[in-house]
């Protein structure tokens, strides 16, 4: 500020503002993301202004889970405060992925996509959820990104077994498993473990089912995870 250079006070309000966010002071931090956002504005910075809009995705994103954490409900069952939350995520991450789609920046798009189908499922829009996960799949897919792919599948099984489509899940999860020993991701492998033997029991696969829960088990012991 004191040397008027209007740029470098927008970076710093926008890492203000996310660190802000892991201090849980959401508040604060959306007014630090809303500068940064307006700054970039004023000086036509667009590549600014797209990562100001994802920062304030961001901090609603954190604030909805924050105050969801409190309560142990499935997706979609949620008061009216966190939903207005998560909405707001959702409308910034929109602008966010329009902004990138206008700049071309492809691996961007895969992150607001992400995020999207992140802040759909927990609203309980899954159909949205599983279409922008699929989107988020495909940039994932283009990059090579195998991390972000593992991610994807992952999510689109939760999403689908909300929607009762539980062997289309379970084939994700299978990819999910696929991608995590690849990876040498233990605790993921684990987790999509899990998730396969409670997929299988609703198929009512039960010897499936046990087979997975066991190796889920097996993990656990591995990493000490009690």
């Amino acid at each position: 500020r004191t040397i008027g250079d209007r740029i470098g006070e927008a970076k710093a309000s926008g890492n203000l503002g996310n660190t802000l966010k892991i201090l849980g002071q959401f508040d604060e931090a959306v007014v630090c993301c809303q500068r940064h956002l307006d700054i970039s504005r004023e000086q036509g910075d667009k590549v600014g202004e797209a990562r100001a809009l994802y920062n304030i995705g961001n901090v609603y994103h954190a604030k909805g889970k924050h105050l969801s954490w409190n309560m142990a409900q499935d997706p979609g069952y949620l008061p009216q405060e966190v939903k207005d939350t998560l909405q707001k995520a959702s409308e910034y991450y929109e602008r966010n992925l329009s902004l990138v789609k206008e700049l071309g920046d492809r691996a961007a798009q895969g992150r607001a996509y992400g995020n999207l189908g992140n802040t759909q499922y927990l609203l309980g829009n899954f159909s949205e959820a599983i279409a922008f996960h699929k989107e988020r799949l495909a940039i994932a897919k283009e990059f090579g990104d195998k991390a972000a792919e593992r991610r994807a599948y992952s999510n689109l099984g939760n999403a689908h077994i909300f929607l009762g489509r539980f062997d289309i899940s379970a084939d994700y999860y299978k990819k999910t498993l696929q991608l995590s020993r690849q990876l040498k991701d233990q605790a993921v492998e684990a987790q999509a473990c899990y998730s396969l033997g409670n997929t299988c029991t609703l198929l009512q696969d039960y010897e499936k089912a046990i087979e997975y829960h066991l190796r889920h088990l097996v993990i656990a012991q591995e990493l000490g995870d009690r």
